[in-house]
């Protein structure tokens, strides 16, 4: 494959609802540029994009592909994303590097949820789009329908660009209003020929002269004073108001015939950015301590600088890093900076990626999207750069996990593997991770959804041959003390030779804090050499309260007498002393359990948000107030029991189609209501 100038590259996005034939509409692409010979399939597990042996197995994306392609002199850097909203971080990193997008709709489902989700990414990243409606031959029989339906949820920005010929199984073309002609499959490819007489292209055509003339204000004019647009005019404006914002075209089609392909193509070249051409050919980063901003031009004589925008652990290759270059050339044999770790690493060497398929390359220039191997300490988000000028690119953000479930191993012999197995994957994937609870000793680990997690679990067994088991995770509750209590605590040890002995008093009493100790000892009848060992004596014994094992919080503690012995006396034996004290005063004093709760943000749209407080409400949630957003969206605030929400991505998803997400994050400790502390007391025991 050859290296191509800045303003023959196009680097597009494919993105849409799961089944909106994404993956089908690449392999319609690399056939009609003759990059294959034949048109792969996703159900026969032939896909180039779909390589990867878990997506052969479920049948759907789950990584993003890359699939550079040329076609007419043109090269295009096709990023084949997953639909399925578990995998959006995938969505996520590859919009990062793209300069369009193509948003995929299944023409027979019409508007999807995935859909608006897509949409919302794009609109939030500011990303050129084209709208291409896939299986226009599998079943859809009102085109005037679904522009409706994409005008009302997204806005006047639509622009259809084609009118279709044929509805249905019969669907066999359609006319391009742009450039009055119609395109028909013949059974094989398409071919251009006139418009035929029963379609009226008057009316679509004006919507779309309208909008190219609002871009423009020389345009405008011309507009309203009746004179007709010149061809370079016309695309032209349609050029600036796609890479704007302002205009999104709709093309009509079939990956499985091919039709619309080459239609695409050509609107890609001429609507869709080039590298140069986003952000005024500026990128801008920071200095390695972050102090310092520092712009970047795009361009080829700029030092060499690139972001990692995707990582792939193989088995057998190792680690994959795929770069976007923002400025420079990168060849094989350079030693380049990890701005962020600040660490020299040397480049072993250079590829363009298709799929699971190297292509090697001499050197990968600025603007397009290359590959290497081996590299030790970059990750996902990470800068790569000229050593001698540093740059660090602002990192690739991912949502948050929603699901957290304890992970460990089906056999024991896999226990030592698991964690290193789990911090590969989470270099090929940031958007989910790892954490240890080490109250509770379990490993655990967030993802997007259940399918993700699912997934995970596959891919350990596959790529590493570690077979994980998920279950709910311990909830850390938390014990404590109701009401003042005195307790005496007395260490008495005689065994030959120097003994031991302590004596303290201590008063417990509950505490806003979690922990006070007050020293209110008088006249030296305990020394302030031992005080400290008191103090600690009580930590150590709150870490396990009397009702469950749980430690211990929100209690004052104040040492106001005690006794020592000359000769027998340490810091160990008033240690021992304050523990027996604790203990002491906790058996007699009423102690009660704690809960952990936290504080949800539920994001949905207004017709579910009624359910959702219906179902906070089931879950002892107290809902503490809501803003309207966007999108006709509702933001919701609950604070609401850990335990009530474990997997409430699961639930959210199902009572509101997949449209409501949240995050959520530790708030404080209530008491627990006495009947179900009782079930988790008998449980403990």
């Amino acid at each position: 494959m050859m290296n191509y100038g800045m303003s023959e590259i196009r680097n597009i996005t494919l993105l849409g609802h799961r089944g909106s034939g994404k993956s089908s509409l690449v392999e319609a692409m690399l056939f009609t540029s003759n990059t294959i010979g034949k048109m792969g399939s996703v159900d026969l597990k032939t896909s180039v994009s779909d390589f990867d042996k878990e997506e052969m197995k479920q049948g759907f994306s789950i990584n993003t592909s890359i699939v550079p392609l040329e076609y007419e002199g043109h090269k295009y850097n096709i990023l084949d994303t997953p639909g399925y909203s578990d995998f959006s971080g995938e969505v996520l990193s590859a919009l990062n590097v793209s300069g369009g997008a193509i948003l995929v709709i299944n023409g027979v489902s019409g508007v999807e949820v995935g859909t608006e989700r897509m949409w919302r990414f794009l609109e939030e990243m500011k990303i050129p789009r084209i709208i291409f409606i896939n299986k226009m031959n599998k079943g859809v029989h009102n085109y005037e329908k679904l522009l409706y339906d994409l005008k009302e949820k997204f806005g006047k920005k639509i622009a259809p660009f084609c009118i279709p010929i044929g509805f249905e199984e019969s669907f066999k073309g359609f006319v391009d209003v742009v450039n009055l002609k119609s395109r028909i499959f013949d059974g094989e490819k398409c071919n251009d020929d006139i418009i035929p007489e029963n379609i009226d292209v008057n009316e679509v055509r004006n919507l779309l002269l309208e909008a190219i003339a609002e871009t423009d204000e020389k345009l405008l004019e011309k507009y309203f004073s009746g004179e007709e647009f010149s061809k370079d005019e016309i695309e032209q404006g349609l050029h600036n108001g796609v890479v704007n914002g302002e205009i999104v075209p709709v093309i009509i089609g079939s990956a499985s015939n091919t039709i619309g392909v080459r239609t695409l193509f050509e609107m890609l070249y001429r609507y869709m950015p080039t590298p140069q051409e986003l952000n005024d050919g500026i990128k801008t980063g920071y200095s390695l301590d972050g102090t310092k901003k520092i712009e970047r031009k795009v361009s080829e004589d700029e030092p060499f600088s690139a972001i990692i925008f995707k990582t792939i652990v193989d088995p057998y290759l190792g680690k994959i890093s795929l770069f976007k270059v923002n400025s420079g050339k990168i060849q094989k044999d350079d030693e380049i900076l990890v701005a962020n770790k600040n660490e020299r690493e040397k480049i072993s060497n250079i590829s363009f990626f298709r799929g699971g398929r190297q292509i090697t390359s001499k050197e990968i220039k600025a603007g397009d999207i290359g590959a290497t191997t081996k590299l030790i300490f970059a990750q996902t988000g990470d800068t790569i750069c000229d050593k001698d000028f540093p740059i660090i690119y602002k990192t690739i953000f991912f949502q948050k996990p929603c699901l957290y479930m304890s992970i460990l191993p089906k056999e024991k012999i896999d226990d030592d593997k698991l964690s290193t197995s789990l911090q590969k994957l989470l270099d090929e994937d940031p958007s989910f991770s790892i954490s240890r609870n080490f109250e509770t000793k379990e490993l655990l680990i967030g993802g997007q959804g259940e399918k993700h997690l699912q997934i995970l679990l596959n891919k350990l067994e596959n790529k590493f041959g570690v077979h994980g088991i998920l279950k709910d995770p311990e909830i850390s509750y938390r014990e404590t003390l109701k009401e003042i209590v005195e307790a005496q605590g007395k260490h008495k040890k005689q065994s030959g030779g120097a003994g031991q002995f302590g004596e303290v008093f201590i008063k417990f009493e509950p505490n806003i804090e979690e922990f006070n100790f007050i020293d209110k000892i008088h006249g030296g009848v305990v020394p302030k050499t031992y005080i400290p060992a008191v103090e600690k004596g009580l930590q150590e014994a709150m870490l396990k309260g009397k009702l469950a094992g749980y430690p211990v919080i929100n209690v004052k503690a104040t040492l106001y007498d005690g006794s020592y012995h000359p000769v027998d006396s340490n810091e160990l034996s008033f240690k021992q002393a304050a523990i027996l004290a604790f203990r002491k005063g906790m058996e007699s004093g009423r102690c009660v359990l704690l809960e952990p709760i936290v504080r949800m943000e539920i994001m949905a749209p207004d017709e579910y948000i009624g359910d959702i407080m219906g179902d906070m409400n089931k879950r002892r949630g107290k809902i503490l107030g809501m803003e309207p957003k966007d999108y006709s969206e509702q933001l919701l605030i609950v604070d609401v029991p850990e335990s009530e929400i474990l997997k409430y991505a699961i639930d959210l998803k199902s009572l509101t189609q997949g449209k409501g997400r949240f995050e959520y994050g530790f708030l404080r400790y209530d008491e627990l209501q006495e009947n179900l502390a009782k079930k988790i007391i008998d449980s403990r025991k």
